[in-house]
């Protein structure tokens, strides 16, 4: 049967999806993604995959995608990113027959993906990625599509989704801020860059960005003529988003556990997927926040949910008439609904600062605090001060490391030489040495190289100190053992 492209594609084989969940690091695992289908999506991704990972480790791609068989999960889209064009390839051809195309991930704007080389960080190398997709689209039996950020200019960013179309794109998604807009400074999506895309290709666009409720994704579809949209954060505030509705919490995050006791998923996964669901609960109860945090069994999830239910229930039950929701919410805190993320000034505000240039202080500033108050550490460093209370951040009662006495790199505990293993090595190689310490025992097996070989001559071994040209030879051979 040949490949189906295009507007073909996405009408047959995505059933025309117009409500579609965001692939979604650690958090569109299959029992999110039920989860969302049984509430109005219409298509769902896989969590965004490392194709060279995916490709080398068969533990990767069995928790990733051949986990049990779900004929409820869909349509369904693998997403990897990837730099390379074969590993690319060789990675979706391991995934094709679990989905129903693969799609580039070019929008991921994280300091990972800097460093990893994918991503939105691509978005400047036309021709790799014209390789990338070409290959994709002439070796694979499924479509190859693309999730990318804008450029600022609106002309570059039509040349690029133009590029994409041309290389083999079949569906392309776009995502309406560019690759700086991200966390306090994610700012507002801009639907006329989507909307230039949409006039400018002749493939299927969706969107994404600005999507909280029902009535965004009707806005958008009407103003930008996308063939759907794609929703990340709303989905997480509110599984139900698609279907026009604002559930209770308890009822979705029962819903889902149950799911999950069924397709299990890493403790890690759901616990986020509690934070997002009760963010404003957590809000008024602090101390089941830290409760949640803490929790090392499903069971203990579980318990934690119905504590949190029996709180709401409790408010609901003394409520007065007429009393309406706190801190400017559009409902009561126990409502599905979206959370807006603070932008700079505002995120200084919350924390209490002026939001001048003097007052805003940096994640890594609450840091490097000396005193060790928990109320000026990190949120990460409070949660490890929470496991020992005992624990200190004063930077001056840290231990302070014996130096190696070649380098100056912290040397080992154990090292004969007072060095750090570099220089151990170096040192012991050259002094036929050895090093416990480090595991370095260039003298023992030298000995037992020489045993063995005067064993098969029959000729007692020598001492250490008397080499001759057979035991330079020898030496090399140690050599050679010791640098790799």
């Amino acid at each position: 049967m040949p490949k189906l492209r295009g507007e073909a594609f996405w009408r047959e084989t995505l059933r025309s999806a117009h409500y579609v969940v965001a692939p979604m690091v650690d958090q569109s695992e299959l029992a999110w993604r039920l989860l969302s289908r049984r509430h109005g999506a219409q298509l769902c991704y896989t969590p965004m995959l490392h194709a060279q990972v995916f490709l080398r480790d068969a533990n990767y791609r069995r928790e990733n995608l051949y986990g049990e068989a779900c004929p409820e999960d869909r349509p369904l889209i693998v997403q990897f990113c990837a730099n390379d064009p074969e590993v690319f390839v060789q990675a979706a051809l391991l995934a094709q027959d679990y989905c129903d195309a693969i799609d580039l991930n070019l929008g991921c704007p994280q300091m990972i993906a800097k460093r990893g080389h994918y991503g939105a960080f691509l978005q400047e190398e036309w021709d790799l990625l014209q390789r990338m997709i070409l290959l994709a689209n002439e070796k694979l039996s499924v479509p190859i599509t693309c999730k990318i950020r804008v450029f600022p200019d609106i002309d570059k960013t039509v040349k690029y989704a133009q590029m994409l179309e041309k290389a083999g794109c079949q569906l392309l998604t776009v995502h309406g801020r560019t690759k700086e807009q991200k966390g306090p400074l994610a700012g507002v999506a801009s639907w006329e860059h989507i909307q230039a895309v949409r006039k400018a290709v002749n493939i299927p666009v969706f969107a994404n960005g600005n999507i909280q409720c029902l009535s965004d994704v009707e806005e958008c579809i009407r103003k930008t003529g996308v063939h759907g949209v794609m929703s990340a954060e709303g989905n997480l505030h509110n599984p139900a988003l698609f279907e026009g509705r604002n559930p209770l919490v308890w009822e979705m995050a029962e819903e889902y556990l149950e799911i999950v006791r069924k397709y299990p998923c890493p403790l890690s996964y759901v616990r986020a997927h509690l934070f997002k669901l009760w963010h404003h609960t957590l809000q008024v109860y602090q101390h089941l926040r830290e409760e949640l945090a803490k929790v090392k069994t499903l069971e203990g999830i579980v318990d934690v949910n119905r504590e949190l239910k029996l709180r709401c229930q409790e408010e609901i039950a003394n409520q007065k008439e007429g009393e309406k929701p706190k801190e400017g919410l559009p409902f009561f805190h126990w409502i599905c609904q979206p959370y807006i993320r603070p932008g700079p000034k505002e995120r200084c505000r919350e924390n209490g600062d002026s939001g001048t240039e003097k007052g805003v202080r940096g994640k890594r500033a609450l840091e490097e605090e000396e005193d060790g108050n928990s109320e000026l550490l990190s949120k990460n460093k409070q949660k490890k001060k929470l496991r020992n209370p005992n624990k200190s951040f004063d930077p001056s009662l840290k231990p302070k490391y014996a130096k190696c006495d070649q380098c100056g790199n912290p040397k080992g505990n154990k090292c004969v030489f007072n060095m750090c293993r570099g220089c151990c090595k170096k040192r012991a190689f050259k002094e036929t040495a050895d090093c416990p310490g480090h595991g370095l025992l260039f003298k023992t097996k030298y000995e037992k190289s020489l045993s063995w070989q005067h064993s098969q001559r029959g000729i007692q071994t020598p001492e250490i100190s008397q080499r001759g040209d057979t035991e330079v030879g020898e030496m090399a051979v140690l050599k050679e053992a010791g640098d790799s």
